[in-house]
């Protein structure tokens, strides 16, 4: 009887165990995945040595933050020479304002001289009624008036054809300027990329150029991305599709220490509506041969997170 005692407790052994390992492969999370972030690959927009370059991995750069500046000595040239061309071609352009004023005086003066003629005439057309005049007289200030009518038409046409001819000149040395003016246009355009502009707020992840490097237009000189929120990228089974939806609330558990978590709050920005194969990070056969579908978590991150942590999804 004591022999069969002792026995009881061996056999119970192997099923303890088999009931704790049955209970343990319980998993307190619904998905598991890691971190990712939008990373933007910031390229040159000139070609030209790198002259200044300030920046280094890890660093936060802001929005509309100067890193750098690439060789823009010809360019600066080249706009000179357009500066100076303009120049040239505005100095030869007439002054149509001051011509048509010198006209505006020579037949106002004109005017007043043959308002004295015709007062002239009234006079002496007066007179000769009165028999204080001769006709020749009259004949002669007659004359005077004719004549002085004659020039002051002739001066108003050749001041309409003058004007007319300098507004036709004017009008082609301006079509001269537009070219050149499209041309500083598009210097002042290629002097602008030379600066090296950091237009997307975020930490430096690499570095790709240097300083006195060559770079050409495309070239990338460094990746960016904003580590202020990171995306968890997770995947869930066909059967979880219905416990998740856009803009739910759920737990993200990163492992703090051996048997703790660091919980954070996140939400569901994205739940891909076409299924694929479990990623091959998944290590036996049988679960990369599942159909699971790929959902993207916002999280805001306090500096902890880092873009490839794993971390795992409570819904």
């Amino acid at each position: 009887m004591k022999s069969l005692s002792g026995k009881i407790p061996v056999l119970l052994v192997p099923a303890a165990i088999f009931l704790f390992a049955c209970s343990g492969n319980k998993h307190p999370y619904d998905a598991s995945g890691t971190f990712e972030a939008v990373e933007t690959i910031v390229s040159a927009e000139a070609t030209g040595v790198i002259k200044q370059f300030d920046i280094n991995e890890g660093q936060t750069l802001e929005a509309g933050q100067q890193v750098g500046y690439i060789d823009s000595t010809q360019l600066s040239l080249r706009k000179k020479q357009l500066e100076a061309q303009i120049r040239a071609t505005g100095s030869r352009v007439p002054d149509i304002a001051a011509q048509t004023g010198y006209y505006k005086q020579q037949l106002a003066a004109m005017q007043v001289k043959l308002d004295n003629l015709k007062h002239e005439q009234t006079r002496i057309q007066n007179l000769v009624k009165a028999d204080a005049a001769t006709t020749k007289q009259l004949d002669d200030v007659n004359a005077q008036v004719a004549e002085m009518e004659k020039q002051l038409k002739v001066i108003q046409q050749q001041s309409v054809a003058q004007v007319s001819a300098l507004q036709t000149q004017t009008s082609g040395l301006r079509s001269d300027v537009l070219p050149l003016v499209a041309q500083m246009e598009q210097v002042a355009d290629q002097l602008n990329k030379c600066r090296i502009v950091n237009e997307t707020k975020g930490t430096v992840l690499i570095k790709y150029a240097e300083v006195n490097e060559m770079a050409t237009a495309g070239k990338a000189l460094y990746k960016v991305a904003d580590l202020s929120h990171v995306i968890l990228r997770a995947y869930i089974t066909g059967d979880q599709l219905s416990a998740i939806k856009l803009k739910q609330q759920v737990t993200i558990m990163v492992d703090d220490s051996k048997d703790a978590y660091r919980n954070y709050e996140g939400t569901v920005e994205w739940i891909n509506g076409k299924a694929e194969f479990t990623p091959k990070t998944i290590q036996t056969k049988d679960e990369r041969a599942n159909l699971v579908y790929a959902v993207k978590i916002k999280v805001i991150n306090d500096g902890f997170l880092k873009i490839g942590m794993y971390a795992d999804v409570k819904f």
